[in-house]
């Protein structure tokens, strides 16, 4: 399970597993089910006096040998998502069930089957759940660190460098680490801070010719706060 702030490129660092090892690749976002047994399971019909089941990706998946599945944005998802995968993920399971009645067929994970899942884990995410002890405790977490000020030039730059001065592309890194140190300081002015995904955005906008403050306006300063006026997240933000 790979646990990072929103907007600092989860889902792309998990995507990149199955490219550098040439195994079969499965992605699900579980923060955009509505319907888990639907998503996880399938359907049953009932067409012309005869039931059908209509199996789910997910069975397909997990019946793939050697295949990386990536359960992507798991704390957004429905409890109900998460007692279905209770048994998938169980190294001493392995196994999903079709339906709730304990007689009901069952389908095995295939071998070298690995699950990958990204998950937002605080009390600053809407839409997400404490995630359940039990579940977590099937995964390996991987804190991922928050890009330093040189990281994040680096990037910048090898994404834009030709397309926006380095003085910028320097500017944009600095202000966002300025924004994360000011974000961590039990002292800080700032609940969020600006994403990796936020700077990207600053880079794409000043390509097209928009000035960093104009920039700024559009990609960044809406995710702040600006109620209190001079004192508010906004004002401090602009100041920086």
């Amino acid at each position: 399970m790979i646990v990072v702030p929103a907007g600092f490129g989860k889902t792309l660092a998990a995507k990149e597993l199955p490219k550098a090892t040439n195994r079969p690749f499965f992605y699900f976002n579980l923060g955009a089910t509505q319907d888990p047994r639907a998503t996880l399971i399938g359907n049953t019909h009932f067409k012309d006096g005869q039931t059908t089941f209509d199996e789910s990706a997910f069975v397909k998946a997990i019946q793939t040998e050697n295949a990386v599945i990536l359960l992507d944005e798991l704390s957004r998802a429905h409890p109900e998502a998460w007692n279905i995968l209770m048994t998938v993920l169980d190294e001493g399971q392995r196994y999903l069930r079709l339906d709730e009645d304990v007689n009901s067929p069952t389908i095995r994970v295939a071998a070298n089957v690995s699950f990958i899942a990204t998950a937002n884990i605080g009390t600053e995410y809407t839409s997400t759940r404490v995630l359940d002890r039990a579940l977590m405790d099937r995964f390996e977490i991987i804190e991922v660190d928050i890009l330093s000020l040189s990281q994040e030039e680096e990037l910048l730059t090898k994404r834009f460098g030709g397309k926006v001065s380095g003085g910028l592309i320097h500017a944009v890194a600095d202000i966002a680490d300025a924004t994360r140190k000011e974000w961590r300081s039990e002292e800080g002015k700032l609940s969020t801070m600006i994403s990796t995904r936020m700077t990207v955005r600053l880079c794409e906008l000043l390509a097209d010719g928009f000035s960093l403050s104009e920039a700024a306006e559009v990609s960044v300063l809406p995710f702040f706060d600006a109620s209190g006026g001079a004192d508010s997240e906004r004002t401090f933000v602009k100041q920086i």
